[in-house]
């Protein structure tokens, strides 16, 4: 991402700062349209020799950027460009490491906002800038071999239209001649035929070399235009077979909480350069075919038809490649989808703008079918011919809408933003499956008219796999189905196809993910290891790389049941992760909670610390679950009944470790006052509006726990060592 679409996505009152920054000695317009040049040139630092030419590239690279903007809504914008490139010429001609400095200046400046508002550190990509850089060359590139190819029709229609008067010129010679051939021959008719057979011949020369150089501007036009069309295909493979798959694929990985890179905008960027560049090589192409079928009979090349109609097929087969594989989904639909829940998505086509497919606002329809539908939607899209309409598995209420076109962003999109899914049938499951694993979609359709009607194309995508639920139970096994499929699927696989077997290091990096973007925190290598210990059940290899290749299947993680209890290793991770991100993110994320340790080894280290120390994990037996263990008198260890959701609802962690007297130091010394004290909630010391005293609710140990460990017994019988229930007392203000 560059640093300029950071910018952008700033709150306003930053984005105001950053716009101080370009005031009329840098107008922001050029800062805009050449972010990628800029900051590929000055992010590291040129010798002065090379920041000799600055100053002229940039002028280049304005005038570059302000030839390709030939829609009437941005002409403002072009002059501004042109005008700019004008003042540097004159002002920096003869001192380009001023302009050169000021610039770098500018990016610093324009960093430290960004870095302010997101307290995040911007950290540079040489190798993406200069990819991005040499895209937008080739672009341009191609733009100017257009351009020229348009010269060269010009001057190719301006040859056969004086080819065409002087060949009939000479015709009505001709036919003057032979008339007076046939007349009686007197003196003054003799010389005037040997007038007219000199002009003829002087004509006829003229001709047969005009015929010569059209013929040779038509096949070096005809092998311009293939070349181009070539361009174009390499081109358009990079940003949609590169650029816009990486997109999608970031997209389905930012639900398992992987950070977004590439921007979408810049991609329409490219997909509207490509869409002008490709439709104007088509018209040139077609008026070459006119031109061609115009001309006089004797000039007429078969071969030249034939040639121009596969050009026109193919150019018009990238036009339709490029205006169906931008038709995507800006915003997905939720993956874990509830019947009966109000749910949203947007989808956009990238070129509607460039195209002016908003000319004919397109309908957009939603239906939701299965994996088996959109195989065979797929296959049929791949084979000639449309395949029947898909079947639909359920009913979706709201599930159309009218794309509207925003001219200040030049985006073509619809959002939908009431859809309902009202019932859903389901398919015949097969062995061990459940609702939970069977993976659907949502297919969007429309209909696009380009060139006023002159091509129709129809268009689909698919949404991301989706699992529907009825009931909220039934959501953590739908979030392990997402996650695995957002992880580990194939590109290009077969809808929706997913290995069933994976490295425990891949799997490893997906609950590290899962874990920071709800939380905050990461993971560390000891609570990876803890993870794997659960999951495989046995005993670890002490190598990290040998661990890493260790293979985990898709019942491992999420149908049996770990040792001796009820639920799979997925659904004690997902509660954790849900019990951190809802009541305990801060403490975690301030490294006070263990979290990720067995309850021996934390005995084992408690027995060695003096009474009153004290440390928080993850309980292994009790879903979402977080219990103290602590060391009593005689160094016995002691953890507390487990606190849920439920408990940490009326109150929270911080206090209940407040409440507790016996607990004094967090492991493995640290006084917990030191530690704790800003997490404790401030005593009210007023009554209410009403007159009422508040009551609060303190933790507290049961009476049989006094400073004699002997008096303390473990309800649970089948625990290793005590494990206590705690209580509430109501305290009054």
């Amino acid at each position: 991402m560059t640093l300029w679409t950071r910018a952008q996505q700033l709150p306003p009152e930053c984005l105001q700062k950053v716009r101080m920054i370009y005031v009329d000695h840098f107008p922001i317009e050029v800062r805009h349209c050449l972010a990628s040049w800029i900051e590929s040139r000055i992010w590291t630092a040129e010798p002065e020799d090379q920041q000799r030419s600055f100053v002229n590239e940039l002028v280049q690279e304005i005038q570059t950027n302000a030839d390709l903007m030939l829609s009437p809504d941005m002409f403002v914008t072009k002059m501004k460009l042109l005008e700019a490139a004008k003042n540097f010429h004159m002002q920096y001609s003869h001192a380009p490491q001023e302009l050169y400095a000021y610039m770098r200046r500018c990016l610093a400046l324009e960093m430290e906002v960004i870095q302010n508002a997101m307290g995040t550190p911007y950290v540079a990509q040489p190798h993406t800038e200069r990819k991005y850089s040499e895209l937008i060359t080739g672009l341009q590139t191609v733009r100017q071999k257009v351009n020229i190819a348009g010269e060269e029709i010009r001057s190719l229609q301006a040859n056969i239209e004086s080819l065409s008067l002087q060949y009939h010129e000479c015709l009505k010679n001709k036919g003057h001649m032979n008339y007076l051939q046939q007349q009686t021959v007197t003196t003054e008719r003799r010389d005037l035929v040997a007038c007219l057979r000199g002009q003829i011949e002087d004509t006829e020369r003229k001709l047969n070399a005009l015929v010569a150089q059209i013929t040779q501007s038509q096949m070096e036009l005809v092998d311009h235009m293939k070349e181009n069309i070539t361009n174009l295909r390499q081109l358009q493979s990079q940003v949609l077979d590169d650029e816009l798959i990486k997109w999608k694929r970031e997209q389905q990985l930012s639900g398992n909480g992987v950070p977004m890179q590439s921007n979408l905008n810049t991609i329409q960027e490219w997909c509207e350069l490509l869409a002008d560049l490709i439709w104007t090589t088509r018209q040139q192409v077609n008026n070459v075919a006119r031109i061609n079928s115009k001309t006089i009979v004797e000039l007429r090349q078969p071969h030249l038809a034939e040639m121009l109609d596969d050009m026109s097929k193919q150019v018009t087969g990238l036009l339709s490649t490029l205006v169906t594989s931008t038709f995507v989904i800006e915003k997905q639909p939720p993956q874990v989808m509830k019947t009966n829940t109000r749910f949203t998505a947007t989808v956009r086509l990238l070129v509607g703008g460039q195209l002016n497919v908003y000319m004919t606002p397109p309908r957009v329809s939603v239906v939701i079918i299965s994996e088996q539908q959109a195989q065979l939607l797929l296959k049929s899209d791949t084979q000639a011919g449309k395949g029947k309409q898909p079947v639909e598995c359920g009913d979706i209420l709201n599930n159309t809408g009218t794309m509207e076109y925003q001219p200040t962003s030049r985006q073509l999109s619809v959002s939908f933003r009431n859809m309902q899914l009202r019932k859903i049938k389901r398919a015949e499951k097969k062995g061990t499956e459940s609702v939970m694993d069977e993976k659907l979609t949502l297919l969007f359709q429309s209909q696009f008219n380009v060139g006023g009607g002159e091509l129709v194309f129809q268009v689909w995508t698919l949404s991301l796999p989706v699992v529907v639920i009825v009931h909220g139970n039934q959501e953590p096994h739908g979030w392990a189905t997402v996650t695995w499929d957002n992880a580990f699927s194939p590109p290009g696989r077969v809808p929706f196809a997913v290995p069933d077997k994976v490295t425990w290091g891949q799997l490893a990096e997906t609950l590290s993910l899962k874990f920071i973007s709800a939380t905050g925190g990461s993971l560390s290598e000891d609570n990876l290891r803890f993870l794997a210990e659960k999951i495989f059940r046995t005993s670890l290899p002490l190598n990290t790389m040998e661990l890493n290749a260790m293979a985990v299947s898709w019942t491992q993680f999420c149908k049996d049941a770990l040792p001796e209890r009820n639920f799979t290793f997925w659904e004690w991770f997902y509660m954790v992760v849900k019990v951190t991100r809802d009541y305990l993110r801060t403490l975690w994320c301030d490294r006070l909670i263990m979290g990720f340790i067995q309850k021996k080894q934390a005995e084992d280290m408690l027995s060695k610390c003096p009474p009153g120390t004290f440390l928080l994990r993850f309980s292994d037996s009790e879903l979402g679950g977080i219990t103290i263990a602590w060391t009593g008198d005689g160094n016995e260890v002691f953890s507390l009944q487990p606190f849920t959701s439920r408990d940490l609802m009326l109150r929270s962690l911080a206090d209940r470790v407040f409440d507790l007297t016996q607990l004094q130091f967090l492991y493995p010394n640290v006084p917990k006052d030191d530690v704790f004290s800003k997490y404790y909630t401030k005593p009210e010391n007023e009554m209410l509006k009403n007159g009422y005293v508040k009551p609060v609710l303190v933790t507290t140990l049961p009476p049989y726990m006094s400073s004699s460990p002997a008096y303390a017994h473990s309800p649970d019988s089948h625990r290793n060592t005590p494990s206590v229930n705690s209580r509430y007392m109501i305290d009054l203000i």
